[in-house]
């Protein structure tokens, strides 16, 4: 019998006086490999005959801005409207900073605009300062400026001045009661015409705290103008407008092939001026306006094209393009035929900046922008989600995209947002789509039942299958995008990861035509007011971050998976799972979802082996189906890793209440 009950394994041979005394100081595991016994249920893994080769890029990620998901998210950028954009009539997020002894006005000015992509400007007027008492302007940040001790910040300005301000100016990161400047540095220089200011600003000791604010203040009156205002701490790999470092590692810890890029809804917009438009996201950020994102709040578009493919690169993982297809939220839509023509030139420019040489026009951009290599891309997803067009226009539009990027990228593969979940008369008729986006919000009870014969229906020799889109939620009767939703933890619990967990087994399962899935959405802000959707697979606040067990299950699959697709069986138990084999290593992981809130002793034979190392491991997530993790707990539910000893090809192993394992054995005698 294999116990995991405990993490830690022993030999069976300690005395139970000796067992007793180690339990006081360790928490432990006991194996014991013996032949099967009939009366529990059995899980049979046929190593004999491979049923297929696991997808390469089964695992990826797909990523939308939702949630705060880039500003005030992954984006590191820490000053919430920098370019004073996202209000047409009040500087939001900036307030005044003075007191009874100062005193300063602040207007947005559109008549003293930067540039036409910076339409307007922050007049700062102090009538009364002195260097003891100065005043200014505070950024309050994406819900507080995060000070961390002993770090780098580099805040960057656009600034004028009138022509009798004498200066200085000084930014600084301070607490937000004032009593504390974690950080400061002094600007001069500022005159009347615009200029670029860059300045670091150092913190000393000090605790982390996220309750501070960018403040820019004035030693004497005087007026003046800022077009823009930016502020980043350290970045992933250090790139200047890079990301934030420790989300970046929770995202490189799942280990991804791809990433899914701009969205989703972000993609489409709500109208059709409002789309990602790709070419207003390249070049420097002040030749970047932005765009209202659908989800109700502006989009600062820092993070680019250029941004995302980086992101992929700083991952080691291939981007899966989507481009806009004619179709946004809100029912406008581009009718096929020479009105939508632009558009596929649009995308065809859009991947000749992906993939073209530098000797091509927008390789030659990409080039400038400071990447002349070209990325690497297999995939594009013409649309997304184009089943809610009402016009009913997808399939001819679908048709005149795959032609125009067949025509020049002919080693490119297209991918259809309408699938087999799509009623007949929705699906692409007029091309044969190289892939299909399959999207699944399921409840848990909904993926029990379904993924045990999950995949069954779809033609081996059909298209290939994307899982573009899915996530479990823990209530049927409470739909992510209810109402009810909002008033839920905004990631999940130990019971959506049950849910998770046995979708994942099913499509692993089935690798050999779905070839790439990511679960959605990624991100949430967990601050009050900064999300649109639960669940979410990774929570953060300004300062902190936390994987909820959604996030853990899904690490626990991409981090341990083989090449071939081994078969399994399953009688009389709940239990359901997937196998595979490294064939370099022969190496078996046997991934195993016990949905039941009792103990399961499972009857675990691998056949077409004459032996197994008796030395494996497993890793085991488990915890009460409410259990989750938050900002303030942030590690309730981890997976804990343990050695098992004494493996045989026929053994029993008994699997803890509610709990996702994987099992790592070895073919041999070792």
């Amino acid at each position: 019998m294999v116990d995991n009950d405990f993490p830690r394994s022993v030999n069976v041979s300690v005395t139970e006086h000796c067992m007793k005394k180690l339990m006081a100081f360790v928490i432990y595991v006991t194996a014991v490999a013996v032949s099967c016994v009939a009366a529990n249920p059995t899980f049979t893994v046929d190593a004999s005959h491979p049923a297929g080769k696991v997808s390469p890029k089964l695992y990826g990620l797909m990523t939308e801005e939702i949630n705060h998901s880039y500003d005030g998210g992954l984006y590191a950028e820490l000053i919430r409207n920098r370019a004073f954009l996202d209000n047409a009539t009040t500087p939001v997020h900036w307030s005044v900073l003075s007191n009874n002894n100062t005193d300063a006005i602040i207007a947005l000015d559109p008549a003293n605009s930067f540039n036409d992509k910076l339409t307007t400007s922050l007049r700062l007027t102090v009538t009364k300062a002195s260097k003891t008492q100065p005043a200014g302007v505070a950024n309050s940040g994406y819900w507080g400026i995060p000070v961390h001790p002993n770090t780098r910040y580099r805040a960057t300005l656009l600034a004028r001045a009138e022509s009798s301000f004498s200066g200085p100016v000084t930014v600084s990161i301070v607490s937000e009661d004032g009593r504390n400047v974690y950080a400061t540095a002094r600007l001069s220089g500022i005159g009347a015409e615009w200029e670029k200011f860059e300045v670091a600003l150092k913190t000393a000791k000090a605790l982390p705290t996220a309750r501070a604010r960018f403040v820019i203040t004035l030693e004497q009156p005087g007026t003046v103008w800022l077009g823009f205002v930016s502020l980043f701490p350290p970045t992933w790999n250090d790139r200047p407008n890079g990301l934030r470092k420790d989300l970046m590692q929770m995202l490189v810890d799942l280990n991804p092939k791809f990433l899914r890029f701009p969205g989703g809804n972000y993609l489409e917009g709500d109208t059709i001026e409002t789309r990602f438009e790709w070419k207003k996201t390249i070049g420097p950020l002040e030749e970047r306006h932005g765009h209202p994102c659908p989800w109700g709040y502006r989009s600062t578009d820092g993070l680019g094209l250029l941004e995302f493919l980086e992101w992929c690169e700083d991952m080691n993982a291939e981007a899966v393009l989507g481009v806009y297809a004619g179709y946004s939220l809100k029912g406008t839509y581009v009718k096929p035929g020479p009105n939508l023509e632009p558009f596929v030139q649009e995308a065809l420019e859009e991947i000749e900046y992906v993939i073209g040489d530098s000797n091509t026009t927008w390789g030659a951009r990409r080039a400038k922008d400071g990447h002349p290599a070209p990325f690497k891309l297999t995939y594009v997803e013409i649309g997304n989600e184009d089943w809610f067009d009402r016009s009913r226009t997808y399939n001819e539009r679908f048709a005149q995209f795959h032609d125009g990027i067949k025509a020049r990228y002919a080693q490119l593969k297209t991918i259809s947002s309408t699938a087999n979940e799509q009623p007949e008369n929705l699906r692409v008729h007029s091309r044969k789509p190289d892939m299909l986006d399959e999207h699944y919000y399921r409840s848990t009870d909904e993926f029990l039942h379904m993924s045990p014969d999950y995949a069954r229906k779809y033609d081996r020799n059909g298209a290939e299958i994307f899982v573009g889109e899915w996530a479990a939620h823990e209530d049927g009767k409470i739909k992510p995008w209810s109402p009810g939703a909002k008033q839920q933890p905004p990631t999940p619990s130990m019971k959506a990861a049950i849910g998770d967990g046995v979708f994942l087994a099913a499509m692993e399962r089935n690798s050999d035509i779905i070839l790439m899935q990511c679960y959605a959405p990624l991100f949430v802000n967990v601050n009050p007011g900064a999300r649109q959707w639960r669940p979410n697979l990774i929570g953060y606040d300004a300062n902190s971050a936390y994987g909820s067990p959604s996030y853990y299950a899904f690490q626990m699959f991409s981090r341990n998976v083989g090449d071939e697709i081994l078969p399994i069986a399953s009688s009389e138990t709940s239990v359901q799972g997937c196998a595979s084999r490294d064939s370099k290593t022969g190496e078996i992981i046997l991934k195993l979802v016990n949905p039941q809130m009792n103990t399961v002793s499972l009857n675990i034979e691998i056949k077409g082996v004459a032996s197994l190392s008796s030395r494996g491991s497993a890793i085991t997530l488990a915890g009460n189906p409410e259990d989750t993790n938050s900002i303030t707990d942030p590690r309730k539910i981890v997976p804990i890793t343990t050695i098992v000893r004494r493996f045989k090809p026929g053994f029993v192993y008994k699997m803890r209440p509610h709990s996702i394992v994987v099992l790592k054995l070895k073919a041999g005698s070792g």
